[in-house]
């Protein structure tokens, strides 16, 4: 069964925005409780996933973009703590969640991918992908020339298709979404090595999820939503560790001070 949720208004309560819907969608459907580790009998703050002492909401950054994403999410992911599509949609006020299923389609999935003044890309990693389909960079906006009594066309905005889930499930949405087959395939190829540290992954070159939506704001010209997304990432895994350790968060740590920049913003006391 399908579920899909659009991002909140920029100014509604950040529990509701896509991924948080998605997840209560998720968890009215489930035939068992789901059982989150960590905390006080694993109570968690509803608003970051995290338990209460190390609560990162206060922090909650905004950044509005020309650029849209699109979560197509494994079936579990809306429901782990750890997960990072719940940090782009914080972050991305036009994020949509849409739970991944291999023989339905969600009808505002395939609304949304058709929107006219939206151009959609599937990031995935072109080794895997026909060379025809794989583009190294978003297209710029197209500069219309002035005709007299004619309004130039508006460029269309980017929207990152991601798919959110374990690298083997995300292969398999790959090939078994046929709807997605008429979109360019953006095949990212980032220098660093991921600083993810929240699951393991074999390779150094696979990214979490807030990753690569870091990487697709870069290249859509949003500097400051990818460098938001990053450090925000970078405090988010430093409280869920701290945490798990049971050790207090550092308000004034090295990646609190550099998401306080990022924003404009001075750091807590």
């Amino acid at each position: 069964m399908w579920v899909a949720e659009n991002a909140a208004p920029l100014q509604a309560p950040r529990a509701h925005h896509a991924v948080a819907r998605l997840r209560t969608a998720r968890l009215a459907r489930s035939a068992k409780p789901f059982l989150a580790r960590g905390g006080p009998r694993g109570e968690r703050c509803p608003g970051c996933r995290l338990v209460p002492s190390h609560c990162v909401c206060s922090l909650h950054p905004v950044v509005p973009t020309r650029a849209g994403v699109c979560l197509l999410m494994a079936d579990i992911e809306p429901l782990k703590p750890s997960n990072t599509g719940w940090l782009i949609a914080d972050v991305v006020p036009d994020t949509f969640a849409f739970g991944w299923a291999r023989t339905e389609v969600h009808p505002d999935l395939l609304a949304l991918l058709a929107d006219p003044q939206r151009q959609p890309y599937v990031v995935f990693p072109g080794e895997f992908v026909a060379p025809e389909r794989v583009v190294p960079e978003v297209a710029p906006p197209s500069v219309a020339v002035p005709r007299a009594g004619v309004e130039p066309a508006p460029a269309k905005r980017p929207l990152f298709i991601l798919l959110d889930a374990t690298w083997p499930e995300a292969r398999k949405m790959f090939r078994k979404s046929p709807y997605l087959d008429r979109f360019p395939v953006l095949s990212l190829q980032p220098e660093q090595i991921s600083r993810y540290q929240l699951r393991r992954s074999r390779r150094d070159d696979h990214f979490c999820t807030a990753e690569v939506a870091g990487l697709c704001m870069d290249l859509a010209g949003e500097p400051q939503a990818a460098q938001v997304l990053q450090t925000y990432l970078d405090v988010f895994t430093h409280h869920y560790l701290q945490a798990k350790h049971q050790l207090p968060p550092d308000w004034q740590g090295e990646a609190h001070q550099r998401l306080a920049q990022a924003l404009g913003r001075t750091t807590r006391a």
